[in-house]
């Protein structure tokens, strides 16, 4: 936009630098993730997602009481992917004007991989995001996984 800077990724994360947290996740001490059991809320995992998509569309189907054939569950499968969705200009915004959103500078969607954040970090920054990820997440009991 303008009169806007354009800062680069390394810039933009070393302007974070000093910040009480750097690289803000969800709260989660005396949040959502200690309110599993008691609400009615289904928690899903981008990477069990990738993993299985299937039986992660099948675990939403049973939290909602639904039952489909199994063409449909494949069709739901195929059309929730990352491939498609990247594909499809409601997903991944292309439908948004330029001077809004520039694809150009950072699209949306990036290859969709698991763990793909790496290739993204220097050492400096991935070790600075691991200690500011540890110092908030230290009591949380959250099965969050990097790799498949």
């Amino acid at each position: 936009m303008a009169g806007e800077e354009q800062l680069s990724y390394s810039q933009a994360i070393q302007s974070a630098t000093g910040s009480l947290y750097r690289f803000p996740v969800i709260p989660v001490k005396g949040g959502f993730w200690e309110e599993r059991e008691k609400r009615n809320i289904l928690y899903l995992f981008y990477e069990d997602m990738k993993e299985n998509p299937r039986r992660e569309v099948e675990r939403i189907m049973q939290y909602l009481d639904l039952s489909l054939s199994d063409d449909v569950i494949s069709r739901i499968v195929e059309l929730t992917s990352f491939k498609s969705m990247k594909e499809n200009p409601m997903a991944n915004y292309t439908f948004i004007p330029k001077p809004v959103f520039d694809h150009s500078i950072s699209p949306f969607m990036r290859k969709g991989e698991v763990g793909d954040w790496t290739n993204h970090f220097t050492p400096g920054q991935s070790k600075m995001f691991d200690e500011d990820y540890e110092k908030q997440m230290k009591d949380a009991n959250i099965p969050f996984r990097t790799l498949i």
